[in-house]
């Protein structure tokens, strides 16, 4: 009798916590986060949109693991509005695409809080004002790609604190000033865009720690001075433009391998350019504009 009671009880508790783990829901603060979220970027007014009558592990393009929000994936699915600050509660986030869309306003200073986010895709939008400095909080950020945007201010010194980062995008904006120093600190970075900005000053020497850039556009800004002495080190260069920008000496060049690479860009009615020494037989020279094909 005993050893059945035992038996009992043991399979009532079992059935307990089975059925606890299958009625385990996503948090009611981060539920309110993408509720805040679908109400600020017009959501009845989406693509695909979201039934906030069911549950949130049902909605488009949200993706839960454990019984947290890791994912919104949110591609060309006609978002308008803003971004709430409360995005900011969704700490478990490892992958924001909001890219094509018609996303305005700014950039919240809450996105700093998301410490496990990898992937933030929000080109193609039309977001205005400047970086904010807590970009540089995220640091598991492996891919930043913001162009075609209306981003103004300055590149902040901050995002040299994201160290894994391997995808820096931020091409196609009103960025101004000089290049941080601090870029030069993103030694996992294989592709580096800042086309067509109004960039100026000279090119950090410290970017020639970019050993691992595959791609670097640099063109339609207005930077000048020389091509730094440190570019020979950039051995897996295959993408490289610098049209369009204001150089006053490319003897450098003549340092670079361009034997690997596939698209080399630059001025070339700037009768200033010697490329004597520099083997193009495998190289393409071509107007091309750094852009980002989504997966």
């Amino acid at each position: 009798m005993i050893w059945n009671m035992k038996r009992i009880l043991c399979l009532v508790l079992m059935t307990m916590m089975a059925n606890s783990v299958l009625l385990a829901k996503v948090s009611l603060e981060e539920k309110q986060a993408l509720i805040d979220f679908y109400e600020s970027t017009n959501g009845i007014s989406w693509k695909v949109t979201w039934d906030l009558e069911t549950e949130c592990e049902t909605w488009y393009g949200v993706d839960v693991e454990k019984d947290h929000v890791v994912g919104i994936e949110l591609f060309h699915n006609n978002l308008s509005g803003t971004l709430p600050t409360s995005i900011g509660k969704l700490g478990h986030l490892k992958k924001l695409n909001l890219a094509f869309n018609s996303i305005t306003g700014t950039l919240p200073t809450s996105l700093g809080l998301l410490k496990e986010l990898k992937v933030l895709k929000l080109e193609m939008n039309r977001l205005k004002g400047t970086l904010p400095n807590t970009i540089g909080m995220m640091t598991e950020l492996e891919e930043f790609s913001i162009f075609n945007n209306f981003i103004s201010g300055s590149i902040p010194e901050a995002l040299g604190g994201l160290k894994n980062l391997r995808i820096l995008n931020l091409s196609s904006n009103n960025l101004k000033g000089a290049i941080p120093k601090s870029l030069g600190e993103l030694t996992q970075l294989e592709s580096l865009g800042l086309f067509e900005n109004g960039l100026d000053g000279k090119i950090p020497n410290e970017m020639g720690n970019l050993t691992k850039l595959r791609e670097l556009v640099l063109a339609n800004n207005h930077l000048g001075g020389a091509i730094p002495a440190e570019f020979g080190q950039l051995a897996s260069l295959e993408v490289f433009q610098i049209q369009n920008n204001n150089f006053n000496s490319f003897e450098n060049l003549g340092m670079m391998d361009t034997r690997g690479m596939l698209v080399f860009d630059y001025d070339k009615d700037d009768s200033r350019i010697d490329f004597k020494d520099i083997n193009f037989s495998k190289t393409r020279m071509a107007d091309t504009k750094f852009e980002d094909v989504e997966e």
